[in-house]
């Protein structure tokens, strides 16, 4: 029989740790500490070193600084200047106008930067100004731009996704699949929002910009083949077996080099500070999942996984049910934990009882991605709101929350059609990686 009070009271002081503005791995390490000594005694503590390095010691995690290089790069390289202008002469005249090239540059953004905030700040600073110049809304301005990033972690490369993999064993080419028709179709959802409203309240719209000639709109088509083309590359060796992810993320580095060469705007300066980023972000992340593994190494050897799968077979409960659960645990959690140390501290406990249930692990990597989305547009941690605001400058955080609540919701009923319809997710991978 495993301490219930004990574990619960350790789940309850890493949130609480968390909360209160500790760093994230010192709470998952201090949780870990206090687990294992409390409840295992002091010689647990000597397999901290052989944790940290089974965890470190892994391939794939590689091909985490170097996307995060990768979408470095491309933020200061000027792409998502001309995407933004070339979405908006192909979708101005649109319901809503502009607030389209929010979402599509958002979402072809996000499909080589691999990150929701840097989507957010760079897809902010191009669009901001022009909206106001225009007269919308600043709350569905803000909303759509918040909401519009939060498709950095669901369209591939995703860097959640090679956490998620790295954690639970899980395919990292299936699962970037499988989040490439869920992201197409959740940018076509938030699209379809966005006219709805406009038709009905075209006063939230703004000015509308007279229609570009043709000429013009197929000459700009040229802003979109970078991030066509690094996608493409990065995306294509992995499908077709020709690289790892790792070894992708890696070309993809090189492709985006020879974009900001070929742009007129590399410099040793870009470079030293788009490395500088890169260290402090991955070095970030990677220390999270030293505390993660060593609270996994702990959770694991209390029993608390194998408990709890118990007594879930004990209560009948099903995979509908669970799911429903973990919806609501994820939305609360979402509210006071940042998205990627939500993920890494409570998959320990949750994927057991996944894998117990029988549900797919890359159907539930997305559900989870896009239950890590809502979390990025919650209050009162939601990144992408900060992000959003401080980009803005002036204003309240209300508008920007205001702005991405109806986007939450239609998450949320994303939700539901994601477990109603699992094909969404699993269909892309199975035809890509069937044996």
């Amino acid at each position: 029989m495993i301490d219930v009070a004990g574990v619960s009271f350790g789940f309850m002081l890493m949130i609480v740790l968390m909360i209160i503005g500790l760093p994230v791995a010192i709470s998952l390490f201090f949780t870990a500490f206090i687990g294992a000594w409390a409840l295992l005694g002091t010689p647990t503590l000597l397999g901290f070193g052989n944790s940290m390095w089974s965890g470190q010691n892994d391939f794939i995690l590689t091909a985490i600084p170097l996307f995060v290089f990768l979408g470095e790069i491309l933020v200061r390289s000027g792409v998502a200047n001309g995407l933004y202008s070339c979405l908006s002469d192909w979708l101005r005249l649109l319901p809503g106008g502009l607030l389209h090239s929010n979402i599509g540059a958002s979402a072809a953004f996000a499909a080589v930067s691999g990150s929701s905030v840097a989507t957010a700040a760079t897809i902010g600073t191009v669009a901001l100004p022009i909206l106001r110049q225009r007269k919308y809304d600043d709350r569905i301005t803000t909303g759509s731009i918040a909401a519009g990033a939060t498709l950095g972690i669901l369209i591939p490369p995703s860097i959640n996704m090679i956490i998620y993999g790295s954690m639970t064993n899980t395919s990292i080419g299936q699962l970037f699949a499988a989040g490439v028709v869920p992201g197409i179709l959740l940018t076509l959802v938030f699209m379809a929002f966005i006219i709805g409203v406009s038709i009905l309240k075209p006063h939230l719209a703004g000015e509308r910009l007279p229609a570009r000639p043709w000429s013009d709109r197929f000459a700009s088509l040229v802003d979109v083949l970078p991030p066509l083309v690094i996608f493409t590359i990065v995306m294509g060796t992995i499908y077709l077996g020709w690289a790892t992810p790792t070894e992708s993320a890696a070309i993809g580095v090189v492709c985006a080099l020879a974009v900001t060469v070929l742009k007129g705007r590399f410099s040793f300066n870009l470079l030293h500070e788009a490395m500088h980023s890169t260290v402090r972000i991955s070095a970030m992340i990677l220390l999270i999942l030293v505390g993660a593994h060593f609270l996994n190494f702990v959770i694991g050897l209390i029993g608390v996984p194998q408990a709890l799968t118990q007594l879930v077979a004990n209560m009948g409960a099903g995979p509908t049910e669970i799911l429903l659960l973990l919806i609501v645990f994820y939305l609360v959690l979402g509210c006071f934990m940042e998205t990627l140390s939500m993920m890494i501290a409570t998959l320990p406990v949750v994927f057991p009882l996944i894998a117990h249930l029988g549900i797919d692990p890359v159907w539930f990597g997305i559900f989870l991605v896009v239950m890590m989305e809502i979390g990025l547009i919650t209050p009162p941690v939601g990144m992408n709101l900060y992000v959003v605001q401080g980009v803005r400058g002036s204003g309240s955080i209300m508008d920007v929350i205001s702005g991405t609540t109806p986007f939450v919701l239609l998450m949320l009923a994303f939700i539901g059609w994601l477990m109603i319809w699992p094909n969404m997710a699993l269909w892309l991978p199975h035809q890509l990686f069937a044996q």
